[in-house]
This record gives structure tokens, C-alpha cells and sequence, in this order.
């Protein structure tokens, strides 16, 4: 993949150790189907993670891509939430180097924020 098109993507993590009543699988369909909506769904490669110590404040997720800084969320419903997810996706896509300076279009997501790591 060339550095042009590297930029272009980006990969959601979905956190699959945070505790409540969650049904993972309908979390991870909202998610995608939301994606989908978006457009977004060859641009966001979906995976899981185990843990983004952020257990104080289930349900966390991150957001990374090469040369893009790095962010990680918590507090989230997936299910509720997903469409807030993609437009995050679409708005950290549409960032210079994924840094989101007017967080709006993430709807809820923008209050969810725990941490945004500078690209290396």
C-alpha cells in the first residue's frame, strides 16, 4: 500500500473486555452497518481489542491510521452510539493527520474522549 493510500484508511478497535450487558455481537453489526451507511466500510478495517484500561468507563474504543494521531474513547453504548462512531471515523479521516480540531460532527462521542496521542 503506498503512503498516499495509507492515509486514506484507518482502523477502529473495538474494546471486547469492558464489563455491563452487552450483546458483542449486535455492537459490532451496529458498528459496521453504520460504517456502511457512511461509506466508510473499505476505509475503517473493524477489529477487536481485549482492553483500553479505561474499565472505570465501559465501553471504550480507539481510532488509529499511519501518520495520524491516536485516540481512545470511553463511556460509549456501541449500538447507540454507532452512528456517532462513523461520523467520528469520517471526521478523523477528513482531519490533517487525523488531529480533530472542531469535534461537533462526532455528536456524543466528542464528550467521550480519554486520550489523543500526537502521531509519531
Amino acid at each position: 500500500m503506498t503512503k498516499a493510500a495509507a492515509a486514506q484508511q484507518m482502523t477502529l478497535r473495538l474494546c471486547t473486555t469492558c464489563s455491563g450487558d452487552r450483546d458483542r455481537p449486535a455492537e459490532r453489526d451496529a458498528i459496521a452497518q453504520a460504517l456502511r451507511e457512511a461509506g466508510l466500510q473499505d476505509r475503517v478495517e473493524l477489529l477487536d481489542h481485549e482492553c483500553f484500561s479505561a474499565c472505570a468507563h465501559p465501553v471504550s474504543i480507539s481510532l488509529q491510521g499511519e501518520g495520524r494521531a491516536s485516540y481512545v474513547f470511553a463511556g460509549l453504548t456501541l449500538i447507540e452510539d454507532a452512528r456517532d462512531v462513523a461520523a467520528t471515523c469520517q471526521t478523523y479521516l477528513d482531519s490533517p493527520g487525523g488531529w480533530i480540531e472542531d469535534a461537533r460532527p462526532c455528536g456524543r462521542l466528542r464528550l467521550c474522549l480519554r486520550a489523543r496521542i500526537p502521531a509519531l
